[in-house]
């Protein structure tokens, strides 16, 4: 199995991607590491996605910057009187498939000067990209997904989070070339057993 790393990132905040991940992280039994966590550090999404996983071969490693503030990392960071540093942000050492989750989408800045899909272009990990349908999504998407390939990273797959939209989603999967696309429905109940049964039942290359 190719383990270059995987970096779960959305077309925008409240897409999905932390159940995305925790599915990935079930069905890959890979590692999991969120680099900048920005707000409710009780719950984080590191706990959250330990919380649904039910494999016992995943490790979770810790964050690199751990953010008080429910904003941007950038805000986040300025009020807490942090600036985040990207030669800080080092890649866990592991010899399993490590899931990254981002925080927000590709355009959001991590300081003064570089965005999250700068950390992504740092870290040479492939890209799974959460969308979602609504009014907005083909434009948001399509954007999103320009943009990794004008940097060259590889979109590694293609998620669909919710209600499938036939005239959005070919569109998108036509001009995306992931390697993979993947369905995911809404969840009713968030919990190991769904999570985990979406994991076995999801195709992944």
């Amino acid at each position: 199995m190719d383990k270059r790393p995987i970096f779960v990132t959305g077309i925008g905040t409240g897409i999905g991607k932390t159940i995305v991940s925790a599915i990935l992280v079930e069905k890959l039994q890979a590692d999991y590491w969120k680099p900048v966590q920005a707000g409710d550090l009780e719950q984080s999404d590191t706990i959250s996605v330990k919380n649904l996983v039910s494999n016992s071969f995943s490790y979770f490693h810790p964050e690199a910057y751990r953010l008080t503030q429910p904003y941007s990392p950038h805000k986040a960071a300025d009020l807490d009187g942090i600036d985040i540093n990207l030669d800080k942000i080092i890649m866990p050492k592991t010899s399993n498939q490590l899931i990254i989750e981002g925080a927000g989408g590709l355009m959001v800045p991590l300081n003064s000067n570089f965005l999250m899909i700068d950390l992504i272009e740092r870290l040479s990990a492939d890209v799974v990209l959460v969308s979602r349908n609504y009014l907005g999504s083909i434009n948001h998407t399509l954007l999103s997904v320009e943009a990794l390939q004008n940097k060259r990273i590889k979109i590694k797959a293609l998620v669909f989070n919710g209600p499938t939209d036939e005239y959005s989603e070919d569109v998108i999967i036509k001009r995306s070339k992931a390697d993979t696309i993947l369905h995911i429905p809404d969840l009713d109940l968030i919990n190991k057993e769904n999570i985990l049964n979406i994991a076995n039942g999801i195709k992944w290359q």
